[in-house]
C-alpha cells in the first residue's frame, strides 16, 4: 500500500481530543483496556497542551489527507532529561516507516535541546514498539505489574542516555 503522509508539529483544534480518541479506541480493541485509559490519556493530554512550552516540549503528527495516523510527543522534565508520550500509529498504516520516522524527529530534538535522558513508560503487550526503543539504543530499566485500565498490565520504563 502507497500510502502519502507528512508530519507536523504544531496543535491545531480537534488534535487533542482526536488523539485522545484515537488511543482509547486502539487499546481498548487491541488490548481490553477499560475507558480509564482513554481518561488517563486524557489528563496527560490536557496537560501536556497547558503547560506547553516550544523550548521543551513538542508533539509530531503523521497524517494523511488531513486525517492523524500517527502521534509522538516530547514532555521536558527538567533540563537534563525529557519523556517520550503517546507513541501510536493508526493499525492500517503500521510497517510503512511511520514509527521509525515519528521516533527519529523525537530524538532529534531532544539531541537539540541537549536532554541526557530520555525515557518512556510502556506495557509489555507492545512488543513491536518495544523492539523499536532497543534498536534506537533504549534500554529496559525497570517494570512493575498491577492492575490499572480494567486488567493487569506490565508497565515497563525505558531509558536512553545520549
Amino acid at each position: 500500500m502507497k500510502v502519502k503522509w507528512k508530519i507536523r508539529h504544531h496543535i491545531k483544534p480537534g488534535d487533542i481530543g482526536y488523539l485522545t480518541y484515537l488511543h482509547g479506541i486502539l487499546y481498548a480493541k487491541e488490548y481490553g483496556y477499560d475507558q480509564t485509559f482513554e481518561a488517563y490519556v486524557a489528563v496527560g493530554l490536557a496537560e501536556f497542551v497547558q503547560s506547553f512550552s516550544s523550548a521543551k516540549d513538542r508533539i509530531w503528527l503523521a497524517e494523511t489527507n488531513g486525517q492523524i495516523i500517527g502521534s509522538i510527543a516530547t514532555v521536558g522534565h527538567s533540563k537534563v532529561d525529557a519523556q517520550l508520550r503517546w507513541f501510536l500509529v493508526h493499525p492500517n498504516y503500521r510497517g510503512l516507516g511511520i514509527g521509525k520516522e515519528l521516533l527519529k524527529e523525537a530524538l532529534q530534538f531532544c539531541k537539540e535541546r541537549k536532554y541526557k535522558v530520555i525515557f518512556l513508560w510502556t506495557t509489555s503487550e507492545l512488543i513491536e514498539a518495544s523492539h523499536l526503543y532497543t534498536c534506537f539504543g533504549f534500554s529496559k530499566t525497570e517494570k512493575k505489574t498491577h492492575k490499572i485500565w480494567g486488567k493487569k498490565v506490565t508497565e515497563e520504563k525505558y531509558d536512553l542516555h545520549l
